[in-house]
């Protein structure tokens, strides 16, 4: 077999393996589904690009992903704000419904800046250290600890009703 067919199937072998946890970061990146479709994509392609030449395609695919949401929110922020489709929590919803929890989760996470956002997501969904999340985003670990205290702190601010969620999985709450 040549050694571009070899890269070949390599790189589609990572794409099938990486898809489905490749996505749901896009997608928590930028609490649009459409748009982590995209941004998967862009970054898939750089990937396929450097595929030879890349020693971890996954960090690399993911530090694009990044690169990539905060290249796109910074041009949104640029822009006139939008709403958030004029949602409003159902504060009467008891404390066991995930559904509402999960709603209010996504619309938070929204209003977070990207770095926050890739933050949480490393640390508490992926469940990645300080120092991996630092490598990833490509800055220093204290950098890492300040982004995750104010996105924290951001998240107690724009809703409340997520203090019940400490001492669960992330991933329970944001499946």
């Amino acid at each position: 077999m040549k050694s571009e067919d070899r890269a070949r199937a390599g790189f589609a072998e990572f794409v099938r393996a990486e898809s489905a946890a490749s996505t749901r970061f896009a997608y928590l990146l930028t609490a649009d589904r459409h748009h982590a479709e995209d941004l998967l994509q862009v970054a898939l392609a750089r990937v396929a690009i450097r595929w030879e030449r890349l020693d971890d395609p996954g960090a690399y695919l993911r530090r694009v992903l990044y690169t990539q949401a905060a290249s796109w929110w910074r041009w949104r922020r640029a822009r006139p704000p939008e709403q958030l489709d004029g949602f409003v929590p159902d504060r009467s919803a008891g404390p066991g419904d995930d559904a509402d929890l999960r709603m209010v989760l996504r619309a938070a996470l929204a209003r977070l800046t990207v770095r926050q956002r890739a933050v949480l997501v490393l640390r508490y969904y992926e469940d990645r250290s300080e120092a991996e999340t630092a490598e990833l985003l490509g800055c220093r670990i204290g950098t890492v600890k300040s982004q995750t205290r104010h996105a924290l702190g951001r998240l107690r601010t724009l809703a409340p009703e997520l203090a019940e969620l400490v001492g669960r999985a992330p991933q329970e709450v944001a499946r």
